[in-house]
């Protein structure tokens, strides 16, 4: 390309040869310069403009912007939409998460008035001064979070929600199942009565021989209420020659209750029944001298003392069938 120069009829014409690649580079010269140009323009104009409020160029460019200014205000519509819901997620974990541990306290013993009597413990691990310390020190505000800053914060914290609301449900599985299995094991007097004969060798009471008396005797009047020492099934309702109207409730892990002597029995066999609840009444039916309740306790058959197992009291079982009763063992019924 040849661009041909004078200055006059007279003058001397310059001719200047340009390649195609020094015209390229001439025009994008060109563009950057002018696009340099108007954004400077747009920034130190339009922008000044649109913020200290010109007459006719503030709103020109609000006309021009206005669609920009619209898709910013929409996402952060949408954002603090999402932010608002997490937020109200997390309080519905918090309040579900402040309920599981009120029931968590009571299957550990705890009263939730304990709970919140409890002085709130500060960062050092210790309740706040009852007076604050002297402070001072210069004012260095901390920088506000960004919003992607702040998403980032609310999905660590509902994480950490999620993670507490498991854990809290593992310990209340644990406590639950530690307490069923207390139940289960006859802890409770079936007659609110003394004992009138233990468990072990005494004279037969019809021949005087020596022979093994193998549970305990409840003397009471007849019709007294007989109560399950323990939750479980009842797997015998039948009359026996020796034991007269008879009654065995199964308590899972091996371990059987008798009664026996009863004037009568209130539940069916199969029924499931729970710890206090009246099972049959006092009587003497049988090989019986008197009205009075023989409570047996049998372990895979095995008749044990059950004064053992009464001495535990409010659910705790003697040392040795505790080791069989543990919380990963399933209760058969």
């Amino acid at each position: 390309m040849q661009v041909l120069i004078t200055h006059g009829t007279v003058a001397r014409t310059r001719v200047l040869h340009l390649s195609r690649w020094q015209i390229v580079a001439a025009v994008a010269a060109l563009v950057v310069v002018l696009l340099g140009v108007s954004g400077s323009v747009y920034h130190f104009v339009f922008l000044k403009a649109a913020r200290e409020g010109w007459p006719v160029v503030a709103p020109l460019v609000r006309l021009i912007v206005r669609d920009e200014i619209e898709q910013r205000e929409r996402f952060m519509r949408h954002n603090l939409d999402a932010i608002a819901q997490r937020v109200g997620e997390m309080q519905a974990k918090l309040v579900k998460l402040e309920t599981m541990g009120e029931r968590v306290a009571g299957l550990a013993g705890l009263k939730a008035d304990e709970l919140k009597a409890l002085p709130a413990a500060g960062p050092g691990g210790s309740a706040p001064a009852a007076t604050p310390a002297a402070r001072g020190g210069p004012f260095v505000p901390a920088p506000r979070p960004s919003l992607v800053q702040l998403q980032g914060a609310v999905e660590r914290l509902g994480e950490t929600t999620d993670w507490q609301t498991d854990l809290f449900t593992w310990f209340e599985s644990r406590l639950q199942e530690n307490r069923l299995a207390a139940l289960m094991v006859p802890s409770q007097a079936p007659v609110d009565v003394p004992v009138g004969s233990g468990f072990g060798f005494r004279p037969d009471p019809f021949n005087g021989r020596p022979a093994l008396h193998s549970g305990l005797d409840f003397p009471a009047e007849p019709g007294t209420p007989i109560v399950a020492a323990a939750g479980g099934m009842v797997v015998a309702r039948e009359w026996h020659p020796a034991y007269g109207h008879l009654l065995e409730i199964d308590h899972g892990n091996g371990l059987v209750t008798r009664y026996a002597h009863a004037q009568k029995l209130d539940v069916e066999l199969g029924a499931l029944v729970r710890r206090g609840q009246r099972v049959a009444s006092v009587g003497s039916s049988g090989r019986s001298t008197g009205p009075h309740l023989h409570f047996e306790v049998l372990v895979d058959g095995v008749p044990q003392d059950p004064a053992r197992f009464l001495a535990g009291g409010r659910g705790r079982a003697p040392a040795d069938f505790a080791a069989r009763v543990t919380p990963a063992t399933r209760v058969r019924r």
